[in-house]
């Protein structure tokens, strides 16, 4: 299968080559002694960032509501009950998935509807698993209104991911799996499901953007 290149990696992508490729020209020529080391070194880093920015092509199974799909590849790090203060101001049920430097970075959207609020905020670069980074870091707040309520999703930068983009504003209309946003390097992403949704993964679980579901609605 051919590999997708995300539209966030294309400059970062031919920057690197071309410094990699000036770095061996002047490895080869003022010390060629150490010229087929610093090839390999050098493959092995840009193959690294590459796979950063891969965008492989994921559909739902099923574009159905009822069902809130993952929105990023990763790791499930928190399943509670929590209060969101920022939009509900009430007890949600948040589900996070933590996003490894060795994921896929695209984030999508988890249902179909139109985005009642959109809000971007600066803020800290703590490890994406720490407690209160959901709340203190840098971050994006995206409230869907899918038909019979609202989820809420967040992307969290982290201590290496310091870049979030998103793709989406408040009043769009926006498709289940549609592309929403893309953090550089992997992070955080944070759901907050109504207190009823039926949890379908466990802690610690892999998941994958829009092929795992999530919850239940």
């Amino acid at each position: 299968m051919l590999l997708r290149i995300h539209k966030e990696g294309i400059t970062m992508l031919i920057v690197t080559a071309v410094i990699l490729a000036a770095l061996n020209v002047a490895i080869h020529q003022f010390l060629p002694v150490a010229f087929w080391p610093v090839l390999v070194l050098s493959v092995a880093f840009f193959l690294i960032i590459l796979q950063f920015f891969r965008n492989p092509v994921r559909e739902v199974l099923t574009t159905d509501n009822h069902l809130v799909y993952a929105p990023a590849d990763g790791r499930i790090c928190v399943i509670e009950e929590v209060f969101e203060p920022e939009y509900f101001k009430e007890k949600r049920l948040q589900v996070s998935i933590f996003m490894s430097p060795f994921n896929v970075h695209v984030n999508r959207n988890p249902v179909s509807g139109v985005v009642n609020y959109f809000r971007y905020h600066p803020g800290k670069y703590l490890v994406a698993w720490h407690p209160k980074s959901s709340t203190e870091n840098e971050r994006t707040t995206v409230v869907y209104d899918f038909g019979q309520g609202e989820i809420l999703m967040r992307q969290i930068a982290g201590a290496l991911a310091k870049r979030i983009k998103w793709y989406i504003g408040e009043g769009d209309k926006v498709q289940q799996g549609g592309d929403m946003g893309f953090i550089k390097f992997g992070s955080r992403v944070d759901l907050f499901l109504p207190l009823d949704a039926k949890v379908e993964v466990s802690m610690d679980q892999q998941v994958k953007g829009n092929k795992t579901i999530i919850a239940r609605i």
